[in-house]
C-alpha cells in the first residue's frame, strides 16, 4: 500500500463557496487565536494546553459551530508541527522560523483528516456540514481508501488534494538503462540520448501583459471592489503561468522515470545562480529546484534510481571522449573543440554524457557506447535532436 495525493479543481455553488469561504476562515481565525496565546510571555507551549485552549474558544467563538468541528480541531495539530519544526531547527542552530499568523487571502486552506467527515463519490465531494456535495473538475484518479481532504482556494478557483491509500499506481517498465540529464536556461534538460527539452520561459513569455495587469492594480484605491478584482486578475494570470511552468516539468519528469532505470542529474546550486541578477528570473522561472523533486518522486514510485552527481564535476569542461579538462569552456561558450582529440562538443550535450558516465560509473554499470558520425573534425559528437 502506499500514499498518493491528487489535486482537483472544484466547481462549486455560490452557496458551497461560502461555505468554504467560512470554513477557511475559521481556521485562520482559531489557528491565530492559539498562536497568539501560546506567544505570550510565561506561556509554555504544549499539546494539551493547547486543546483545552481550543475547548475554550469554542465557547467564546459560537460561529465555529457553523463548520465542521474537525476544521477549527485540526488547527491544534497544524500548530503542534509548526512548533515542534521550530524546535528542532532552533536545536540544531539553523534558522528558526518562528511560526506566524495567518492571513486573509493567502494560503486559504483547511484539511479533514478523519475519513466519516467527508467521502467521495464519482466526480463529487461530500463535507461534513455542507447539505450538497461539490461538483469536481475529473475523478479521483486513484482507487483506494481516501484518508485525507484539504481544500485550498487560489486565485478564486477552489481545489481539494485528496491523500488515498492505494495499490494500482502503475510504475511502468522502462526499457532503456541509463541517461545522463544536463540542465540549463537555453534548453530545460538535454539528455545524454539526444532528447532536448525547450526552454521553460513561461514568466518571460508574459512578462508584457503582467505589468499591464500591475499597473492597472498599482491605479486603484486600496480596499475597494475595483482593487480586489485588479488584484484576482493578476493572481489568475500568476496561476496561469504556474500551471504551464508545471505541465513542463511533469513532461520532463515523467518521460526521464518511465523510460530510464538510472538517472544521473546535476546537483545546482539554485540559490546561488540567483544571485547573478542577469540570470536570476530566468533561473527562478525554470524551475530546476522542482524539476529535480518530480524526477526523485516519481523515481521512487517506479522502482527508477536517481544519481545526483557531485556540485563540482566538470561535467562541461571535460571532454566525454577523451577526458581532457577544457578550462578555456566557461558561461556563453556553446561549441568547444577538444585540444587534444580533436572531438567537436556542443556544450549541453557533452555535459550530459559525462553525467551520463558519472552515474555509470558510481553504480559500476558498463560503459555505455555513444554513437558518433564523421564530419569535417575527425571523431565529432554527435548531437541529436529528438
Amino acid at each position: 500500500m502506499m500514499l498518493l495525493a491528487h489535486k482537483i479543481e472544484l466547481r462549486p455553488t455560490a452557496s458551497q463557496a461560502e461555505y468554504l469561504d467560512r470554513a477557511c476562515g475559521s481556521r485562520r481565525h482559531a489557528f491565530n487565536q492559539l498562536l497568539a496565546h501560546f506567544s505570550q510571555k510565561d506561556v509554555k507551549w504544549s499539546k494539551k494546553a493547547a486543546n483545552e485552549r481550543y475547548k475554550a474558544l469554542r465557547i467564546e467563538f459560537p460561529w465555529y459551530a457553523e463548520v465542521s468541528q474537525r476544521v477549527t480541531r485540526n488547527t491544534v495539530d497544524d500548530l503542534h508541527n509548526a512548533f515542534t519544526h521550530f524546535f528542532r531547527r532552533l536545536k540544531k542552530g539553523e534558522t528558526s522560523g518562528y511560526p506566524t499568523f495567518k492571513k486573509r487571502g493567502l494560503n486559504d486552506r483547511f484539511s479533514l483528516r478523519e475519513k466519516p467527515k467527508f467521502d467521495v463519490e464519482g466526480r463529487t465531494l461530500r463535507i461534513e456540514k455542507l447539505k450538497t456535495k461539490i461538483k469536481m473538475r475529473e475523478k479521483l484518479r486513484f482507487s483506494g481508501t481516501p484518508c485525507q481532504v484539504t481544500i485550498s482556494k487560489r486565485a478564486g478557483k477552489y481545489f481539494a488534494s485528496l491523500l488515498v491509500d492505494t495499490q494500482d499506481y502503475d510504475p511502468k517498465h522502462q526499457e532503456e538503462e541509463s541517461v545522463g540529464v544536463d540542465f540549463g536556461i537555453k534548453d530545460l534538460a538535454v539528455g545524454s540520448n539526444g532528447k532536448t527539452f525547450a526552454a521553460n520561459q513561461k514568466l518571460k513569455l508574459s512578462l508584457e501583459l503582467l505589468a499591464r495587469k500591475q499597473r492597472r492594480l498599482s491605479r486603484k484605491t486600496k480596499g475597494s471592489n475595483r482593487c480586489a478584482k485588479a488584484k484576482q486578475a493578476v493572481a489568475k494570470l500568476h496561476y496561469r503561468i504556474s500551471n504551464q511552468r508545471l505541465a513542463v516539468l511533469h513532461e520532463v519528469s515523467d518521460y526521464l522515470t518511465s523510460r530510464f532505470k538510472v538517472i544521473t542529474i546535476e546537483d545546482l546550486n539554485v540559490k546561488g545562480m540567483t544571485t547573478n541578477h542577469k540570470l536570476a528570473r530566468a533561473v527562478s522561472d525554470a524551475g530546476f529546484g522542482m524539476l529535480r523533486q518530480f524526477i526523485e518522486y516519481k523515481a521512487e514510485l517506479r522502482g527508477c534510481t536517481v544519481v545526483v552527481a557531485d556540485r563540482w564535476l566538470p561535467s562541461t569542461k571535460e571532454c566525454s571522449y577523451c577526458g581532457f579538462k577544457n578550462n578555456e569552456v566557461v558561461l556563453g561558450v556553446e561549441w568547444w573543440v577538444c585540444p587534444v582529440c580533436k572531438t567537436l562538443h556542443n556544450r549541453d550535450f557533452n555535459a550530459s554524457v559525462n553525467l551520463d558516465n558519472y552515474g555509470r560509473d558510481t553504480l559500476q554499470l558498463d560503459p555505455k557506447p555513444y554513437t558518433r558520425v564523421a564530419s569535417d573534425i575527425p571523431r565529432c559528437a554527435a548531437v541529436l535532436t529528438v
